[in-house]
């Protein structure tokens, strides 16, 4: 894999960023991941989804524990139910791509790639899903941070390369649901 850091600017948007970096890009099939975000995905599965379904654009799409319980109502406003920062019903933007060089034309120098260009894309029908049901999780957060570096630390990081085996203790309950989703990183 040619993997490349640029210097494209401490206040560049993301899609901007994108942008600047199209001369470096290969006229073919390229990938691209935020920064701050982790995740088992298999990697080599994704491209093979992007590849069968030949669209400009896919999109990893992750469903994240809530960050807060959520009440279960009836009809008569009576809480019959509460679950503690469940699974989201919802799917979000994972950060993990597969494009092709025409997404390029999409994108501008001042461009936040989850604004108007996945926009244009999705209205367009070029933008399609990848579903991701293990393990993914953000550091936005100080809080974020240290959950991941806890993890990290325990050798517990379903992320890292080398953890192929998924956990390593029977600690691993004490993460969150998407936390504990994945076995292991696979190969890609």
């Amino acid at each position: 894999a040619d993997i490349r850091c640029l210097d494209t600017g401490e206040e560049t948007p993301t899609g901007g960023r994108l942008h600047r970096a199209a001369a470096h890009l290969p006229e073919t099939t390229f990938c691209l991941a935020y920064a701050d975000g982790v995740a088992d995905i298999d990697l080599s599965a994704l491209l093979a989804a992007h590849e069968r379904h030949r669209a400009p654009a896919t999109m990893t799409v992750v469903r994240p524990d809530l960050p807060f319980g959520v009440a279960h109502l009836n009809g008569d406003d009576v809480i019959d139910g509460f679950s503690e920062k469940p699974r989201s019903e919802h799917w979000i933007n994972g950060g993990f791509f597969c494009f092709e060089p025409g997404v390029l034309e999409y994108l501008g120098p001042d461009s936040v790639l989850e604004r108007e260009p996945l926009s244009r894309l999705a209205a367009d029908g070029h933008l399609r899903a990848y579903r991701h049901e293990g393990f993914w999780d953000c550091m936005d957060t100080y809080k974020d941070a240290v959950v991941l570096d806890d993890l990290w630390r325990a050798g517990e990081a379903p992320w890292a390369w080398g953890n192929v085996d998924g956990p390593k203790t029977s600690h691993i309950g004490e993460f969150s649901a998407h936390q504990r989703g994945g076995s292991g990183v696979a190969h890609g």
